[in-house]
């Protein structure tokens, strides 16, 4: 990982007035058209959740914003952020999993399949070291649903900087298939720009 030097960072005073906020997340609720990524992972036997969790990966991965994070105080940034996410059960709790990031979506799913199978298999969050990492962005589905407005829980620590992405169901408008997205960050070290960038490259990743 890289260390920012802040005393010359076109951020510091952003990121000084934001962090002595109690909470200085902020974030926005939108959707992006999933029609195509939709009938490409139908098409070929994909699930379509590994599917955009990957295209959104590479999305994340290309804006260095989201990269950056607050560590011992000091914010650095990493070369490469990896994916946490929730995964349900079927007596409706949740697990949570750790999958290492890969531009390859057959490895990346891979990783994924078999930590899926591993919440399956077990009870509880699963908390272990990867919880507490980093380097990763923080993914939750709800794919019963639908919404325009989400809320997260939070301890209101102003060193908390790792961004959280939550999908809903998708709706169906004109024959085009619109998936929710939330997604949250530390607004001194990302703004509505690069929130922005994510979105633009996430509907760019869907569409190919």
């Amino acid at each position: 990982m890289k260390l920012i030097h802040t005393e010359n960072w076109n951020r510091k005073e952003h990121y000084d007035f934001f962090s002595k906020m109690a909470n200085p997340y902020f974030g926005i609720v939108t959707e992006v058209d999933c029609t195509k990524a939709y009938s490409k992972a139908k098409e070929n036997a994909y699930s379509f959740f590994a599917y955009y969790l990957h295209k959104s990966m590479m999305a994340v991965n290309s804006v260095t914003e989201l990269r950056y994070r607050i560590v011992h105080q000091n914010i650095v940034e990493f070369p490469v952020v990896n994916a946490g996410a929730t995964i349900a059960r079927k007596d409706g709790t949740f697990g949570f999993i750790f999958v290492n990031f890969t531009e390859d979506f057959f490895k990346f799913n891979e990783q994924l399949q078999d930590e899926i199978k591993s919440v399956h298999n077990s009870t509880g969050l699963r908390l272990n070291d990867d919880d507490v990492k980093k380097d990763l962005i923080r993914h939750s589905t709800i794919p019963w649903t639908s919404f325009t407005g989400l809320l997260h829980p939070t301890n209101f620590d102003p060193t908390e900087s790792v961004p959280k992405i939550t999908f809903g169901k998708f709706n169906i408008r004109d024959q085009k298939k619109y998936l929710p997205v939330s997604i949250e960050a530390h607004h001194g070290l990302v703004d509505g720009f690069h929130l922005a960038q994510y979105l633009e490259e996430f509907q760019r990743q869907l569409n190919q």
